[in-house]
């Protein structure tokens, strides 16, 4: 009697819940996205933070506000490769950021939940086997993306990306199509090294146009092309060793507009001295762009680079000056060499994945951008701006 009840009481649940059970067949599309729509951390396709994914260069009808957008170039490096494999190790690394577990305390917001439709926009499928084709491909890249709309600010205005390097020279192709919409910007790059080294730094008898063009030269190039706001660039936590016997890197740095803050100010300043000192040199009312190469970091915070130096920040320094930062105006960021190969338990690419959240959340925290920020040059350039995101409808 006692096992007979048992199988009656069993058997009544088992009615009830098929009673109960609605068909996928017969759920609507929302009601299906919440029964099957969330991920966890460790579930569905890598994109950056479970984001919707989008192939942005292939979609000229595509709004949004702000696009991830992997640029996996290395062959422009001067010691060790492999920063082409950052891009995904990045996302993989951002897996444990969702929509629902987006909240910063210290912006009060969440990125994920606000006013910025923010999408993974995939990578530029860059060649590895020709830099002056590679350097094509990602200018006409951007220029591509340039061309998009925003959803939430003006028309006039295009979307804003947070780029997964790739090496460091990614930055000159995203310069020059920046200076086509806001006019030159002002550079708040994060590194160890200046990066603004003439090409005829690298001592070698066999050059050519295409040998210019380097992780370490790149700065000195954006210069030259007159990419760059005049004497409001920083470089933030530098430590590298100069040329020669004495200070001609430096002065040909000062030539290229950048003030120097070195990674052992951090010492005395502190973080929040330090984001001070870049706020006191860079206007918060033009366009900046905040370019982090992780070398920036102590090699015990991110072995995972190509060109590592020690004596750098820690990656809870990094990210407080970076949080100090949120009322520039910010018209794009990168954070760049990550190399995985070298990464230990993808340390350095948690820290990577973690500064494209706040850049990301310093983006939707000031708002959607005024089109007054893009004349900050004569109105003619301004022109040539609006004709160039018209002419772009024809392509």
């Amino acid at each position: 009697m006692k096992y007979s009840n048992l199988a009656q009481c069993l058997l009544a649940s088992s009615t009830s819940l098929a009673h109960n059970h609605v068909s996928d067949f017969e759920q609507s599309a929302e009601d299906l996205d919440k029964v099957w729509g969330q991920d966890w951390p460790f579930t569905g396709i890598q994109t950056f933070a479970h984001l919707n994914h989008q192939k942005c260069l292939l979609n000229r009808s595509l709004d949004f506000d702000i696009g991830i957008i992997g640029m996996p170039f290395d062959t422009a490096v001067t010691f060790r490769p492999g920063a082409r494999f950052g891009p995904q190790a990045i996302r993989r690394a951002s897996q444990r950021q969702t929509s629902l577990r987006g909240f910063n305390s210290r912006a009060g917001i969440n990125p994920y939940q606000n006013w910025a439709k923010i999408l993974d926009c995939g990578d530029v499928p860059v060649t590895p086997m020709d830099n002056k084709l590679a350097l094509q491909m990602m200018t006409a890249a951007y220029e591509n993306l340039m061309t998009r709309n925003s959803t939430s600010q003006s028309n006039e205005l295009p979307p804003r990306f947070v780029t997964l390097g790739g090496d460091h020279s990614i930055i000159l192709p995203v310069l020059r199509q920046l200076r086509k919409v806001y006019g030159p910007v002002s550079v708040i790059h994060f590194d160890s090294h200046l990066d603004t080294w003439a090409p005829s730094k690298y001592p070698s008898y066999w050059h050519s146009d295409e040998s210019a063009f380097t992780h370490g030269s790149m700065l000195w190039l954006a210069h030259q092309e007159g990419l760059l706001a005049e004497n409001t660039n920083v470089h933030a936590g530098l430590r590298t060793r100069l040329s020669g016997e004495g200070w001609d890197d430096y002065d040909e740095d000062d030539e290229s507009g950048f003030h120097r803050i070195e990674a052992d100010e951090i010492l005395y300043l502190g973080a929040d001295g330090m984001a001070d000192k870049i706020l006191a040199l860079v206007p918060k009312d033009k366009p900046v762009y905040i370019s982090v190469d992780i070398d920036v970091l102590d090699p015990s915070a991110a072995p995972g680079t190509g060109t590592a130096e020690v004596g750098g920040l820690l990656t809870r320094e990094l990210i407080r000056i970076l949080r100090r930062l949120e009322n520039l105006s910010l018209v794009g960021g990168d954070v760049v060499e990550v190399s995985p190969a070298y990464d230990h338990a993808d340390i350095t690419a948690l820290a990577a994945a973690q500064i494209a959240y706040e850049l990301m959340t310093n983006m939707v925290k000031k708002g959607p951008l005024d089109v007054s920020i893009a004349n900050t040059r004569n109105d003619a350039h301004f022109k040539d701006q609006t004709n160039f995101r018209a002419a772009a409808d024809l392509i």
